[in-house]
């Protein structure tokens, strides 16, 4: 009798390395990855073990590597971060989640009187690859103090690096390249981005962690935007185009240090700038993004540098934060002035 013949049509085809995911899906396979990567990489926060964080973001991580990894903490991120600290020292490699943005103040003293400077005062003898992962912006409509975007502080803080993702293949990457650094990174997640999805290559090679990228190329003006408004310069972008105006996106990225030289050559071609961000503009990123800007293309503006942001007030009630949050309308308003300059 003849040997029976595979149906090729049915034989199970490699698994693709390409996932589209979300980004909350995207950033705990990479945490994963770097759990199993490294031995001394270790969870801390609140509730992130048996419930797997608010967010979900750590769903699954303590059962499959254990109670002495990835660890639930008391509701206190002072000290959260100083363990993390005592643990750093020692040779390991925390991983401090804040539950929400607006509770990493208690921290703060932790994170910029001894994070910040510990390695710069043991002339670098101690190394602190403490990475603290931090939900941060609104449109979740919560409650007061679970909708701040506190990345200005800790970007003026000399010693820290911070940088934001915008989408999961970022999501993904930059994770698992903060727990790499030997420096202490704040990992600012867009948390009402958090279940939007793109596509990831797991075996791609990524590019350096403290860089900007340029994400849509454009003729008439450049956009600059970090971690949730990213995707509203984006719909801009798009918005724009339907009647003729070519904007150019450049996501951040990183935000100390600052990678603006694409911002410059970008500048340089479009002669317009317009930088959107959800913190309040005062003594922010994106004055010291408009400061550089104009000292390095003095010359090749044709427009002052705008800024669409958060206004100056604390965080507003739920019911009022769509008209605190930069939106479509706002940016694409700010365009129509530059232009017409």
């Amino acid at each position: 009798m003849a040997a029976p013949t595979m149906d090729r049509s049915s034989a199970a085809a490699p698994a693709s390395p390409v996932q589209t995911l979300t980004i909350s899906k995207a950033l705990n396979m990479g945490l994963r990855a770097a759990m199993e990567a490294n031995p001394k990489v270790i969870m801390m926060g609140e509730d992130i073990g048996k419930l797997g964080g608010v967010f979900r973001i750590t769903d699954g991580l303590q059962k499959d590597f254990g109670e002495q990894r990835v660890l639930d903490t008391p509701l206190a991120e002072s000290g959260i971060i100083g363990t993390a600290v005592g643990l750093a020292i020692r040779g390991y490699r925390p991983v401090c989640e804040i539950q929400f943005d607006g509770f990493i103040f208690p921290g703060f003293d932790q994170i910029v009187s001894q994070v910040a400077k510990l390695h710069y005062r043991t002339q670098g003898k101690i190394k602190l690859p403490i990475v603290i992962r931090v939900p941060f912006g609104g449109g979740i409509g919560a409650v007061e103090h679970h909708s701040e975007s506190p990345e200005s502080y800790f970007a003026h803080t000399a010693g820290l690096k911070v940088v934001s993702c915008s989408n999961p293949a970022d999501a993904y990457w930059m994770i698992q390249q903060a727990i790499d650094s030997d420096d202490p990174v704040l990992f600012f997640e867009p948390k009402r981005r958090y279940y939007e999805k793109g596509e990831v290559d797991t075996t791609a090679q990524p590019g350096k962690l403290f860089e900007s990228r340029v994400l849509r190329s454009g003729t008439d003006a450049t956009l600059v935007a970090y971690g949730p408004m990213v995707r509203t310069s984006l719909d801009a972008a798009n918005a724009a185009a339907e009647d003729g105006t070519s904007l150019e996106v450049i996501d951040l990225r990183t935000l100390s240090p600052l990678d603006l030289a694409p911002v410059y050559d970008s500048v340089r071609r479009t002669g317009r700038l317009i930088v959107v961000s959800e913190a309040p503009s005062e003594s922010s990123i994106s004055s010291e993004i408009a400061a550089k800007v104009q000292q390095e293309c003095f010359y090749s503006l044709q427009a002052p540098v705008l800024r669409v942001t958060g206004f100056d007030t604390p965080y507003p009630p739920s019911k009022l934060e769509e008209e605190f949050l930069p939106d479509l309308d706002r940016v694409l308003h700010a365009v129509d002035r530059s232009l017409a300059w």
